[in-house]
């Protein structure tokens, strides 16, 4: 019988025993698969234990059913040929680049985008006098536009930039474990060609000459590309990311292939756990690990990340850079690692606003293969009047924290419950502190002149709905965890994406379609919100970071303040202990929400907030 065939008999016979829409069938493979005989991962689906009513029982329970025998009955013959159409499937061995026959659109239904392309407006030509080679401390941490400014009017070379950005990578990797892959000789090739461009009266526009860092799940041929994963440490592609060669063709040098939690997840890949340069003690976050590094530790001119939930805005935030996670389906993702297909987003880390918004003007707009990128344009504006943005604030996320004591767990030891009590009320602590960094900023915009107008995220579980993603990483990485190959990963805890591709392995088809479903009514959701608002000013974690990712929203993290000596310890204080985050010396960080498509009026805020507080001038001072 052929797989479509057998897979309507199964449905057929699951819908007339009324499992239809439930984890069951699901659930019943991985029982089966985990029943297997004297098989290594990986094997044949042919080899399988038999599937059982006993099985049957144990994947109803799972799925909270009730199963008669009889339903039973009907139910294993159907079963039994569905796995064959599950065999077929995995016997086609697909790639991580090949997408789902699907493409997700955030924009609801009468939304119109802006698509008239209109040159970017640039603010007035900075002052570089000050900057040279002579103070590399001062250099190193100037501005993409500054940098630019510097190599148009031939005040320092390409090249000599590139090497002295090459030399503060080699000097502060071994404390930052922030580079994977150099791409020195190609970052000098490059930087010649800018220069002698440059003389003949040719120039590229501002990022021409100015050097630059990958997150290394971008693809560049004749580099590896690990992903930062154990086991993928070599590969290769034979292809370039549409990303760098939209950066290649701007003029900017690509010193470096940086960092990355493994297949995108956290600070930790597999040479070591990326730094936070203002403490060096504490990972820098991910799962733009590395990004977020060098561009605080000034070893770039800026660098490029990756969002699908918080990878941007979390290592911007730990290391004090600035972040734009644009709107979904504005930068084309064209050889770059998937991880989930309707949110995965790729988008600047810089030292300010205006440089994320001359990196977003070279890299957004269709490219042919991404089908989920829009027709849409990115216009910046230096200039753009944002005094007539309504700005809207989530003001119950700016209240004073309170705190709730944890409850306790059936049979927990009274020592475990202890520290969790304890831990409970050091992070109250810590949240009470950083709240003042939030409302000042609130103060900040109201002193520009800002009108804040309250409003509320959409009511929705949005942690429910997130599970999507994990369901589309495990499909991501299927192999992976069928090959048994996820064992050589280094983060092997129950938090990490060995045990969370399993766990999504019992999330069924229905139910996925049913959290897309939901996203459906987010969608709507926010769009009702931001029908009265242009720009949401809200605290950078919170609910508003899975609803506006899963919704597809763009967001500019910029930093807000610099953490006191009295600022309380983190709860673990150990080196590279995942818990060492915050205290005294660290950033924080402020965040700022905008519409659909809407990302230059949003930076324009942003740089706006940005240039009244001055704090990303602010940069960690390294040995």
């Amino acid at each position: 019988m052929q797989a479509d065939e057998s897979r309507r008999r199964f449905l057929g016979v699951c819908a007339k025993a009324g499992v239809g829409a439930t984890l069951f069938p699901g659930a019943l493979y991985t029982l089966a698969a985990q029943a297997q005989q004297g098989a290594g991962p990986g094997a044949d689906l042919a080899t399988f234990a038999k599937i059982s009513p006993e099985m049957i029982d144990q994947a109803a329970a799972m799925a909270g059913l009730t199963i008669t025998e009889e339903q039973k009955k009907q139910l294993l013959d159907g079963v039994v040929e569905q796995r064959d159409s599950i065999r077929q499937l995995r016997d086609l061995h697909l790639p991580n680049r090949v997408a789902p026959a699907f493409s997700f659109d955030p924009v609801p239904s009468g939304m119109k985008l802006e698509t008239a392309k209109k040159p970017a407006v640039l603010s007035t030509v900075p002052d570089v006098s000050g900057l040279s080679l002579s103070n590399e401390e001062k250099l190193a941490f100037a501005t993409a536009r500054e940098l630019g400014e510097l190599v148009r009017t031939r005040k320092i070379s390409s090249v000599d930039l590139t090497k002295m950005y090459l030399s503060r990578l080699k000097r502060f990797d071994s404390q930052l474990h922030c580079v994977i892959t150099f791409t020195e000789e190609r970052a000098l090739q490059q930087a010649a060609e800018a220069d002698r461009q440059i003389a003949a009266g040719k120039h590229l526009g501002p990022l021409h000459g100015v050097p630059w860092g990958a997150k290394d799940l971008l693809s560049v041929k004749g580099c590896r590309t690990t992903w930062g994963a154990a086991g993928f440490e070599e590969q290769q592609f034979d292809t370039t990311a549409t990303v760098v060669e939209r950066l290649d063709k701007a003029g900017a040098v690509l010193l470096a292939k940086l960092s990355m939690g493994a297949l995108a997840q956290g600070d930790l890949w597999f040479g070591a756990r990326t730094r936070n340069p203002w403490n060096t003690k504490q990972g820098s976050s991910g799962s733009s690990a590395g990004s977020g590094s060098a561009v605080s530790a000034g070893l770039v001119g800026f660098a490029i990340g990756t969002e699908t939930l918080g990878s941007i805005s979390s290592p911007a935030t730990r290391c004090g850079v600035t972040g734009l996670r644009p709107t979904f389906g504005f930068v084309p993702r064209t050889g770059a690692m998937a991880l989930s297909w309707t949110m995965d987003k790729i988008g600047p880390i810089c030292r300010s606003v205006e440089d994320c918004a001359l990196v977003m003007d070279v890299i957004h707009g269709p490219d042919g293969q991404d089908r989920m990128v829009k027709e849409a344009a990115f216009s910046w504006d230096a200039r753009f009047d944002w005094k007539k943005l309504r700005v809207g604030v989530l003001s119950a996320a700016f209240e004073t924290p309170k705190f709730e004591e944890p409850k306790r767990k059936e049979g927990e030891a009274d020592a475990a419950f202890t520290e969790r009590v304890a831990m409970a009320k050091r992070n109250y602590e810590r949240s009470v502190y950083d709240n003042h960094y939030d409302r000042v900023s609130l103060d900040a915009l109201k002193k520009m002149g800002v009108t804040l107008i309250p409003v509320e995220l959409p009511k929705l579980p949005w942690g429910a709905i997130t599970p999507v993603l994990e369901v589309e990483a495990a499909a991501a990485f299927d192999e992976l965890t069928l090959s048994g190959r996820d064992r050589l990963l280094t983060g092997q805890s129950s938090g990490d994406w060995p045990n969370t591709f399993r766990i999504a392995r019992f999330y069924s088809g229905v139910d996925y379609v049913q959290a897309m479903r939901a996203r459906t009514l987010g969608i709507e959701q926010m769009a009702e919100l931001f029908a009265k608002v242009d720009v949401i000013v809200t605290p950078s974690g919170g609910a508003q970071l899975r609803a506006t990712n899963l919704t597809g929203h763009p967001a500019v993290i910029v930093p807000n303040g610099l953490r006191g000596d009295d600022a309380p310890l983190p709860w673990k204080t150990g080196d590279g202990d995942p818990g060492n985050n915050g205290g005294p010396g660290t950033m924080t960080s402020i965040t700022f929400l905008g519409q659909l498509y809407s990302d230059a009026r949003l930076a324009a805020l942003a740089r706006a907030y940005q240039e009244a507080t001055g704090f990303h001038k602010l940069h960690p001072k390294l040995a």
